[in-house]
Parts: structure tokens; sequence; C-alpha cells
């Protein structure tokens, strides 16, 4: 009788442990699918001028520099560099660096005033990275091949 209560114990001791890292392995997962990826915009929030309007010929991007802790990419028309911090599912960026000064209309400014208030991020069952305004996604942005 004793045999079968410590066999038992031992089972589900074994059990929630491979549980737990499992969990563990999933969250090691989302970082590494945000840093080894080059994402494209695909959702705006706010504006009242449409996505396409805001970016007619070209969509803004950011690549996650996990070594230097920098955002980099392009608002659709200049290049950016900003600083940013991630504590699990928290995001926030700081001041973008000097860009370019070629203007393209309100797109540029609309996607960096963006970025300073988001809060959140996560990457949903379809691969799509949200940056939130607490639980709001305020972006949405798809992967794409470099």
């Amino acid at each position: 009788m004793k045999s079968k209560q410590i066999l038992i114990i031992t089972i589900l001791s074994l059990l929630i442990a491979s549980c737990t890292s499992t969990k563990n392995t999933s969250t090691t997962t989302k970082n590494d699918k945000l840093f080894d990826a080059t994402w494209e915009l695909e959702y705006i929030s706010g504006p009242r001028i449409a996505f396409n309007g805001l970016y007619p010929e070209k969509k803004p991007q950011i690549t996650f520099n996990k070594e230097t802790k920098k955002a980099e990419g392009n608002n659709s028309c200049n290049g950016y560099s900003v600083d940013y911090t991630i504590t699990e599912d928290a995001i926030t960026f700081g001041e973008p660096g000097p860009t370019t000064m070629m203007f393209c209309g309100e797109g540029e400014k609309v996607f960096l005033t963006m970025m300073k208030k988001v809060n959140k991020y996560s990457i949903d069952a379809n691969g799509k990275l949200n940056l939130m305004l607490n639980d709001v996604p305020m972006m949405r942005f798809h992967e794409i091949q470099d």
C-alpha cells in the first residue's frame, strides 16, 4: 500500500515538473519570434485617414535587436532607431534617434506617435505582432521575409 502511494506521488511530481518546463519554453519561443523577424505594419488605430492613404508607397517596418536593445526600421519614409525595454509582456519605447528629414505625409508622424503610447505586446495565434495600449491593439504587424 505504501509503495503505491510513493509511486502515485512520484508520477504526479513528474507531471507537474513537465508542465512547468513547457510553460517556460513557450515564453522563450515568443521572445525568440519577436527578435528573429522583420515586422511590417498592417493596421494602426486612431487616424481618420485610411491605412493605404497614410502609407501609399511603403508600409512601416520594425526589427528588434536583442543585443543593443534597439528597435530599428523605417516609418514608411525615413529610417529610425529607438531604444526599447521589455519586461514579460510589457514594452516601452524611448525617443527615436535622428532620422533622415524627408517629408512623406502624415503616416510617419502617426507611426512614431503611436510607438510612444504602447505599453504591451503580444504575438497572437496567427503569428501577428500586436503593440498595445493596455489590452487594446494599437498597431498590428505581420512577419515578412528579408
